[in-house]
């Protein structure tokens, strides 16, 4: 699954990004820093388990960005649903 962070076309990045591809039921799984503030933390596992998201942990918010290959340290990042038979975003 992490290697689906790594392409950007299958990722979304940030925890407003985060919060609105859940609204909109865009992703299937969510990927949260521990060391991140407790109250994005909060919010984040709040909106996955409302939109019935599992939630995967990494340790830091440096873990993740490097998941992403990003340069800037990410509270919360996100894979996009994948459409059944067709390849996304590839």
């Amino acid at each position: 699954m992490p290697e689906r962070l790594k392409k950007r076309s299958m990722r979304v990045v940030g925890v407003r990004q985060v919060l609105r591809a859940l609204k909109a039921n865009e992703v299937d799984t969510v990927f949260l820093a521990l060391d991140a503030a407790p109250y994005l933390r909060q919010q984040i596992d709040q909106a996955a388990r409302e939109a019935g998201v599992r939630v995967q942990t990494v340790s830091t918010m440096e873990e993740l960005a490097q998941l992403c290959r990003i340069d800037v340290p990410s509270a919360a990042a996100g894979v996009r649903k994948t459409e059944t038979g067709q390849a996304r975003g590839i």
